[in-house]
């Protein structure tokens, strides 16, 4: 029952109508009979605006079933869209976790680095100094690239790093560091402070870092005096250790038990000090190249312990031998460009696995590699003997040798035998010794049948060697002197595919007919490089013209 106030009587009610309209409201119908306020004679547009004002009193329709539940559903003044992430003017964030400020010329250090942030790039800017109120906000940060900047230790806080404990990963090569921060995380695995002017690290630089792995410290002006003796105490997972092109004198104590690589090359090391890699017997790489090593620098112990050690660089040193108590587990041995004279076959005896030896550019002479010194080396692929005195083919060599590397050297002679123990041999570089036709046998290569290089450049050859392996690739006989060429040396060799003849004496009359007939592979290398010749190869004279670049020969 709707109350109108005064009607025809006080306090009296518009009863509702007896018979409402069928489907309709007796509210409505009650509005639309009774008059209001005693007035029987109530215009229309009164009527329609006392029905306008019930319909608004009536309850409207309820909505959706869970709509009220919608916590997603926007209300009144808001918007549906995420609100943006903060991310420094110019920098990106490509994801919630990630600020890339790389390369944008910065002089500042960002102030507005969202908290989230994991990983942080500020490589290759302009910044000087790290404010530590800033540094101590990203407490979450794991990744820390600070690459080529101009941050000198005045603008590193010694407590610069104390909030990031989560901090796994630091870069600051390439800055102007005189000495390595005093404290990094516990929780670092890679720590590269590689291209500074770093003379000096620190007890917790590096150590108590039970997950490190990876350090790299290379290219730095690091002395012995600048590393502690405890410099790695507590950090026994290192793998990586790079000390490369420092100032060291001798190798350091008490590197990581744990290293596989280390890195030593290019600084003053002229000792191995008793013990100094006792430890190590993990390390499967060491790299010791361009020191001052000297044989007194070395003993019989200084490798016997590295039982896992498979490449051995010692070249661009002063050594006058074989070091002694060489592990077994070697595959490369590297002693290029030292002064060795003498190779004793007792210091190779126990590596059986080796598979390169390079002694390039040093003193062996005639006796310096006797007949058979080689021999127990069972697995060696091969042989790298460049820029020696020898001046022959060293004797028993071993026989599943692959490839035999001998070029400026002074060999004048090949004989029959001189090769036979070798018949795996695929390639054979001679080139720049002394040979002359007459002194290299008929015989010499027969055996070779796995041959498929042949280098023999810059020697004193006038004419083709004999007997030469039907499987052959490459033949090399640039600059020599050459005055013909005739069918018979080039005969069976279908699979030649170069042939070098430069720089001759060969003259057009000097070619034998049907010499090209058979090199139906062959691809002339002169002053045209990839020509190839078919069945109906050209005439000798165009082959001429393009063996020959200082002739004038037209076709």
């Amino acid at each position: 029952m709707v109350r109108w106030g005064r009607g025809g009587s006080e306090g009296g009610a518009c009863p509702p109508a007896a018979h409402p309209p069928p489907g309709g409201d007796a509210s409505v119908a009650m509005v639309t009979r009774c008059p209001v306020w005693g007035h029987p004679d109530l215009s229309l547009n009164s009527q329609r605006l006392s029905l306008l004002l019930l319909l608004l009193l009536l309850p409207g329709p309820q909505p959706a079933l869970g709509m009220e539940d919608d916590a997603s559903f926007p209300h009144l003044g808001e918007s549906s869209q995420p609100p943006p992430r903060a991310c420094p003017p110019r920098c990106s964030c490509p994801r919630p976790d990630t600020v890339d400020c790389d390369g944008l010329d910065l002089r500042v250090f960002p102030d507005n680095i969202t908290r989230a942030a994991q990983h942080l790039s500020l490589q290759n800017n302009q910044l000087q100094e790290l404010p530590y109120n800033e540094l101590s906000r990203l407490s979450g940060l794991r990744t820390l690239n600070l690459h080529n900047n101009l941050i000198s230790s005045e603008g590193l806080p010694d407590e610069a790093f104390e909030s990031l404990t989560q901090l796994q990963h630091i870069y600051v090569a390439h800055n102007k560091l005189s000495v390595a921060p005093q404290f990094l995380p516990r929780s670092l695995r890679v720590a590269d402070l590689a291209a500074n002017e770093v003379t000096e690290i620190f007890p917790l630089t590096f150590g108590e870092k039970p997950a490190l792995r990876s350090v790299y410290l290379h290219n730095n002006q690091l002395s012995n005096a600048g590393l502690p003796p405890d410099a790695f105490r507590g950090s026994e997972a290192v793998a990586t250790l790079s000390l490369s092109s420092n100032q060291l004198s001798y190798v350091p104590p008490s590197l990581p038990p744990s290293l596989e690589r280390l890195h030593l090359q290019n600084n003053l090391i002229s000792k191995v000090p008793r013990g100094a890699l006792s430890r190590q017997t993990h390390l499967r790489e060491l790299y010791l190249q361009h020191n001052q090593l000297t044989d007194s620098g070395l003993d019989a112990t200084t490798f016997s312990k590295l039982h896992r050690l498979e490449y051995l660089d010692l070249s661009h040193n002063q050594l006058a031998a074989v070091p002694a108590g060489l592990p077994r587990t070697l595959a490369v041995l590297h002693l290029g460009r030292n002064r060795i004279r003498w190779v004793e076959a007792a210091r190779l005896g126990g590596l059986r696995g080796l598979r390169y030896l390079l002694l390039q550019h040093n003193q062996l002479g005639a006796t310096g590699l006797p007949a058979g010194a080689l021999r127990p080396l069972r697995g060696l692929h091969t042989l790298h003997l460049y820029g020696n005195r020898l001046d022959r083919v060293p004797q028993a060599l071993p026989r599943r040798l692959r490839a035999l590397v001998l070029p400026h050297n002074r060999v004048a002679a090949l004989g029959a035998r001189d090769l036979t123990s070798t018949p795996r041999l695929a390639e054979l570089n001679l080139a720049y010794n002394c040979l002359a036709s007459a002194r290299v046998h008929l015989r010499a290569f027969r055996r070779l049948r796995a041959l498929r290089s042949l280098d023999l450049a810059g020697n004193q050859l006038t004419q083709l060697p004999s007997g030469l392996p039907a499987g052959l690739h490459t033949l090399r006989l640039q600059r020599n002197q050459l005055r013909t060429l005739e069918p018979e040396p080039l005969a069976g060799l279908h699979q030649l595919q170069e042939l070098s003849l430069a720089h001759n004496r060969l003259r057009v009359g000097g070619i034998g007919p049907g010499t090209w007939h058979e090199l139906q592979a062959l691809q002339v290398r002169g002053r045209l490089v990839g020509h190839t010749i078919h069945r109906a190869a050209p005439s000798p004279l165009c082959l001429l013209a393009q063996l020959l670049p200082w002739k004038a020969l037209k076709c």
